[in-house]
């Protein structure tokens, strides 16, 4: 009996049912216990990102005679997503002594980043993360974009109108000795991929109205900023299968897009030009907003890693060129889900540089040819966890979103609402910082800085301490401004002020103000710091027409998290104590 349910369980492990396999599994080894059966459990909680069970199946597999060292790594892995990080850094380095092909350069990237992300976490930066509930359900919702005020994202969520699967954490593996399931993944046991959308005006979640042809994975979608043209990721079945016969076939994921004509209506997909579904994957397509270039991610042969960024710029023809590797931004792990900010500033996903555990959220400059300008930046904690962070975005209101299988979620992968970092903010190397190489030993978690570190070169960072006299203070006798009830319009007896800030930056040339906007505790946290953000791009707005170069102005919303009484979630409070909080505050940073 023992031997049946084990070849029926490496039946489904094969065609990639791993959410069956499982349950096989487990029944095989509770009738006797085998190191296999150990191994392809670990493997299964694995790829479908169950931390937890992971660890456990790895830890028994380790401890049993004949285990090949790769349990040792999957196991390390394990421990560092669930913050487990001494055990982990004691696992990685059984692990390299183990199998002595393991190159020295990237043991240091995993002792590092358990030694790091100890040191994050005793000094996290300043950031307030909301879960943005009103989009996740129970199963797996991801890579939120802004499009027509509301938001498009990615979930698999169970829907009676469609099904669709699997998610970024690998690319996509169909058996196609029989078509697959069109009513359910078998990876997870979950439905199928989709694009789904939340109206600006409204507060229920609906499919998204685009025609793909497909009963299986649909998303993540990227828009150009007059919202009229889509790309996005999809999966189809080839009509004809090239892999042997009676063996199961990779069936890679592809880039599609589409335009949306006078009336409203989306266009049939248009395949990207680099799509090769026999041979690779193309996904995770980020267009810019004026159309030109196309960033995504692939593991097409003559890569760095496992899947690397690549970007496409559209020639005067309309066609799109060949595929240009990042190769200053590449390594040997996987770079997943690019965004480019309106400041070139490339954010992007990897779990092959110093990080938290599985992917980081990661950033660096670019120049106008997209070369990077400087050293690539870890995020830091919370902004990264233990576990994946990815799909990194900003709003035209400066607000952010990420995607995460973080714990405390709601589901599988939840949407993360953040207030945006300003740029100042934001991790950099000033020109009189030092860097200075260290052996591996050094880094330890006393000496690793939680920014800064090069995982290229095993280096730190020291950043120097801010002059006294640059500490950001409040403008020169210039009052707050004030708002009306889930309003951002500039009130008439707001301009005398405005007009005040107007004339102090002119009286003060090279000075950079502060506009921090926010507002009174009514209201969701995530809503509230949208209206902030807005009222914040509101008042800059206005400078910007007095004649005031937007440069100078750093736009802030901070929401409902710097009451000036006691009026918080729950308290009752008069219209005029609430009223107080509904304002905009300038300092002058610079």
């Amino acid at each position: 009996m023992a031997q049946y349910v084990m070849k029926e369980a490496d039946k489904q492990y094969e065609v990639f049912k791993y959410a069956e396999a499982i349950g096989l599994y487990e029944q095989a080894y509770n009738k006797k216990a085998t190191l296999h059966a150990a191994e392809r459990l670990g493997d299964c909680y694995r790829l479908n990102n169950n931390y937890t069970e992971a660890e456990h199946w790895y830890a028994i597999a380790t401890g049993m005679p004949g285990s090949k060292p790769e349990n040792l790594l999957f196991y390390a892995k394990a421990l560092q997503n669930n913050s487990k990080y001494a055990e982990a850094k004691t696992q990685y380095q059984k692990f390299a002594a183990a199998d002595k092909t393991i190159a020295k350069e990237q043991k240091d990237v995993w002792i590092a980043s358990c030694d790091s992300a100890i040191t994050w976490m005793k000094s996290p930066v300043p950031l307030k993360i909301d879960n943005y509930k009103q989009l996740n359900s129970a199963k797996s919702d991801w890579s939120a974009v802004p499009y027509q005020g509301g938001l498009v994202f990615t979930s698999d969520r169970f829907t009676d109108k469609t099904h669709q699967p699997k998610k970024r954490s690998a690319f996509l593996h169909f058996d196609t000795r029989n078509t697959p399931d069109p009513l359910l993944n078998g990876w997870t046991g979950n439905d199928y991929l989709h694009l789904f959308i939340k109206p600006a005006s409204e507060d229920s979640v609906q499919l998204f109205p685009l025609k793909t042809g497909t009963n299986y994975h649909v998303g993540s979608a990227s828009f150009t900023k007059d919202g009229k043209e889509v790309y996005f990721t999809l999966t189809r079945i080839p009509g004809k299968s090239s892999g042997a016969k009676g063996k199961a076939l990779t069936v890679n994921i592809e880039i599609y897009s589409s335009r949306q004509d006078a009336s409203g209506n989306w266009s049939a997909p248009l395949a990207f030009t680099h799509n090769n579904v026999t041979a690779y994957s193309v996904g995770d397509p980020f267009i810019t907003e004026d159309g030109m270039a196309l960033y995504f991610s692939s593991n097409m042969p003559g890569g760095v890693g496992g899947t690397d960024l690549y970007v496409c710029y559209r020639t005067a023809a309309g066609e799109w060129g060949p595929p240009l590797n990042l190769k200053s931004i590449n390594t040997a792990g996987n770079e997943r889900s690019p965004a480019l900010t309106k400041n070139n500033i490339l954010y992007f996903a990897s779990d092959g540089r110093i990080g938290m555990g599985g992917l980081d959220i990661f950033r660096v400059a670019l120049d106008n040819t997209g070369k990077t300008t400087g050293i690539v930046r870890n995020m830091g904690y919370p902004f990264n966890s233990p576990q994946d962070d990815f799909a990194f975005g900003l709003t035209e209101a400066g607000i952010a979103y990420l995607s995460s299988n973080r714990e405390g979620g709601v589901g599988s992968d939840d949407i993360y609402a953040i207030a945006a970092l300003p740029d100042e903010n934001v991790p950099v190397v000033a020109k009189n910082d030092t860097i200075r190489q260290i052996p591996t030993t050094e880094v330890d978690s006393s000496t690793v800085p939680p920014v800064g570190i090069d995982p290229n070169t095993v280096a730190v960072v020291t950043v120097p301490e801010k002059p006294k006299d640059s500490v950001s203070s409040p403008a020169a006798d210039l009052p707050n401004i004030y708002f009306d009830f889930n309003k951002a319009d500039i009130r008439a007896d707001a301009q005398p002020v405005l007009d005040r800030v107007v004339k102090l930056l002119a009286d003060s040339p090279g000075s950079i103000v502060e506009v921090g906007s926010h507002t009174d505790s009514r209201g969701s946290d995530q809503f509230n710091l949208q209206l902030s953000q807005r009222r914040a791009v509101s008042v800059t707005n206005y400078l910007v027409t007095k004649g005031v170069e937007k440069a100078r102005v750093k736009a802030k919303g901070y929401g409902e998290t710097k009451l000036l009484n006691k009026c918080s979630n729950g308290v009752q409070c008069s219209e005029e104590e609430h009223k107080v909080n509904r304002r905009t505050e300038f300092k002058i940073v610079k």
